[in-house]
Formats: structure tokens, C-alpha cells, sequence
């Protein structure tokens, strides 16, 4: 199983086709602020989310997908206070029995095992808050779960 999380493109379809076209066997997650509308052709098959600069109210707030086993929440994390905590993520993920989530916001990439509950957050393609370069992430599951943040170069976060 492989996911391919991005969020906070604000505006760029470009690099979102980009990284669909690299990825065809994979699912893919964007955790709100595409600043798009859900009906456009660049988000088909993307599991997408409304963010904080989102207009388009046809937009979830948050969405659960399944995977064979695996719940996966997706937010894009304002709602949740992200930039204070990430707790309030992992009580909501354990009410609806998810084991992942996938956030954005913060426009800093990281992950992190909390209460047996896996919080990755792609950071932002287009404008990062922290010394990484603008990235997403890639998460592979092979007998446990690998995260991977590539930037918008292609060079992996070391």
C-alpha cells in the first residue's frame, strides 16, 4: 500500500500533476488548501479535504478513508488547532477508530507515532515554514508503515 500526501499547493495544479504522474500505483491524499474546486479534472482521484483558504464548500472538512484495514483520517488540521498540539488529532482519529492522519496547515513536514496513532503532515508544496525545501510524502506500508518527505526537486528529506 502506498499514499501520497500533499497539501497547501495553494493554487499550483501544475505540481500536483507532476507528482500524480510519477506515483500510478498509489493513493492519493491532499489535506486542503488547494485554493482549487473540487470538480476540477487535476483533483480526480484525490482524496482532498477543505482547508482554512478553501472557497469551494463542496469541500469536506475532514474525510475517512479505508484501506483494506487501515483508517485514515484526513483534516486539513486549522479546525484541530495544529499549530498548538497534535493531541486533539489523535483523539479524534481514536474516536473513529483511525491509525493514521493526514494533516496540513503548519506548512511543516513531519511524522510522528502518538498513542499507536502514525500523524504525518506533507508540509507545503509551494511555500514551507521551516529549513526543508517545499515538499510532499510518500508512505509505504511493508509490514509497518515507512514515510518518505520528498522536496519539489525530487530529493528525499535525509
Amino acid at each position: 500500500m502506498k499514499l501520497v500526501i500533499m497539501s497547501d499547493t495553494h493554487g499550483n495544479t501544475t505540481l500536483i500533476e507532476q507528482i500524480k504522474e510519477q506515483y500510478a500505483d498509489a493513493t492519493f491524499i491532499h489535506c486542503g488548501d488547494s485554493e482549487l474546486q473540487h470538480n476540477m479534472s487535476v483533483l480526480e482521484d484525490i482524496h482532498i479535504v477543505r482547508g482554512n483558504c478553501d472557497m469551494d464548500c463542496e469541500l469536506p472538512d475532514e474525510k475517512v478513508i479505508e484501506l483494506g484495514q487501515t483508517k485514515i483520517l484526513v483534516v486539513h488540521g486549522h479546525y484541530h488547532h495544529v499549530d498548538r498540539t497534535p493531541l486533539n488529532l489523535v483523539y479524534r482519529a481514536k474516536e473513529l477508530g483511525a491509525t493514521i492522519v493526514c494533516f496540513g496547515h503548519t506548512h511543516i513536514a513531519g511524522a510522528e507515532w502518538i498513542d499507536d496513532v502514525l500523524l504525518i503532515n506533507p508540509g507545503s508544496l509551494t511555500s514551507s515554514r521551516s529549513a526543508y525545501k517545499e515538499s510532499y510524502a510518500v508512505a509505504v506500508y511493508e509490514e509497518q508503515w515507512h514515510v518518505q518527505f520528498i522536496n519539489v526537486n525530487g530529493e528525499k528529506k535525509r
